[in-house]
């Protein structure tokens, strides 16, 4: 004997593929943890490495030499700006849907590309350090003696990993992901129905028979009112 209880369908995968609810939200809750904490922990790092010394060195003059050095910041503030924009992207992902919702996605995925290679590509840049020694011994051709990279240019190299990490399973399982909008519209309008329930009879008032012989009892035509 069959049961007469419908059975929930299966949904399809982005390959066409059937797919049982509950691993297709459990698999959805794992891509989205992955994003955003990848997201939130590379931001950070990038955010945190900016403000850190990526540089240092030694600038000469006439009583000796003087110690310089430059953050990440200075040497360039392109990470930075970058990890911005992604953790913007980040919680934006989750406030659209649809066509919209790949697009933020995949500028996520190029704010990570663009701080990783901007991080990479600074490691070995001396032009900041260089115009610290020249600000430093005031002279204008002066440049930076025993220089050194610190370990902060990679650590804002894998914040920016971390990005790009975050946005490419954000285009790939953001569909799959809630959205605020929908949330917060099935909230509203379930907390609207029972407003309208009860003011509907407020609207609909009509006279009942035990106020027309009350309003005889006090010696009142009830009709005067028609």
């Amino acid at each position: 004997m069959t049961s007469a209880v419908p059975q929930p369908r299966a949904a399809a995968d982005a390959d066409g593929t059937a797919v049982p609810p509950g691993p297709r939200r459990a698999g959805g809750r794992r891509s989205m943890a992955v994003a955003l904490s990848g997201g939130v922990l590379g931001a950070a790092l990038v955010l945190l490495a900016a403000g850190k010394t990526w540089r240092h060195g030694s600038a000469g003059m006439a009583g000796g030499g003087v110690a310089v050095h430059v953050s990440g910041g200075q040497v360039t503030a392109v990470p930075g700006a970058l990890a911005l924009v992604g953790l913007a992207a980040l919680v934006a992902v989750f406030a659209v849907r649809g066509v919209a919702r790949r697009i933020v996605a995949g500028l996520l995925a190029l704010c990570g590309a663009g701080a990783l290679i901007a991080a990479l590509l600074a490691t070995g840049d001396g032009s900041a350090l260089d115009a610290a020694a020249a600000a430093a011994s005031g002279l204008t051709r002066a440049t930076a003696t025993d220089t050194a990279t610190t370990g902060w240019p990679a650590v804002s190299a894998v914040g920016g990993a971390l990005l790009l990490l975050a946005g490419v399973v954000a285009v790939l399982r953001a569909a799959v992901w809630p959205g605020m909008s929908g949330r917060y519209e099935r909230d509203t309008t379930a907390t609207a129905r029972p407003s309208t329930a009860r003011s509907a009879p407020v609207g609909d008032h009509e006279e009942r028979p035990e106020d027309l012989w009350k309003a005889l009892d006090r010696g009142e035509d009830p009709t005067d009112a028609l």
